[in-house]
């Protein structure tokens, strides 16, 4: 028999990993602090939800036959960032994108009960959203000074951009879901 070389499996080391295994990896060096941990996990849904709901404020031109149809409240400025945020998040890693879609859509109906909230007499939306973003960029900065090794900028901005990946990725780690 001819003398046939058997391919060796390639290891872990031999396989490039993916952009947001990079990210992934970048983050839990950078951010070992337990209790920054736990900061994150608080601080970045909110500091999220309050972006989400600034950009919604915004105000929208009025366009006729979506306000005849009550479809009005849905298509913002907030709609385009969320659709921009999410095919951001699809080309990193496909299902993580969907978990995070799903957490604007909560994020979404808790902003339009901020709207009705408002409306009712209530605090206005912006000023709400305002203080959440302010509250947990300040809790986000004071963990990322919690750090042995000061954290730079840089990936500091970075967190914040991957920040509802980033979370997600612990949930599908924890229950073997590949993302």
């Amino acid at each position: 028999m001819a003398n046939v070389k058997k391919k060796k499996p390639p290891h872990s080391q031999d396989i490039p990993k993916r952009e947001v295994d990079v990210y992934f990896d970048t983050f839990a060096k950078q951010f070992q602090h337990p209790l920054n941990r736990v900061l994150q996990y608080v601080g970045l849904p909110i500091f999220w939800f309050a972006v989400i709901g600034l950009v919604w404020m915004i105000p929208f031109p009025e366009i006729g036959f979506l306000k005849e149809h009550g479809y009005d409240t849905f298509l913002n400025w907030g709609s385009f960032f969320i659709a921009g945020m999410i095919y951001y998040y699809l080309r990193l890693a496909t299902t993580l994108s969907y978990a995070v879609l799903l957490t604007i859509g909560l994020f979404s109906f808790f902003i339009v009960k901020l709207e009705h909230l408002e409306q009712a007499g209530g605090p206005a939306a912006w000023v709400v959203c305002a203080v959440l973003l302010l509250a947990s960029l300040l809790v986000l900065y004071l963990g990322k000074r919690m750090e042995k090794h000061p954290v730079p900028f840089r990936i500091f901005l970075q967190l914040l951009t991957l920040g509802p990946i980033w979370l997600w990725h612990f949930v599908f780690r924890k229950f073997n879901i590949p993302y």
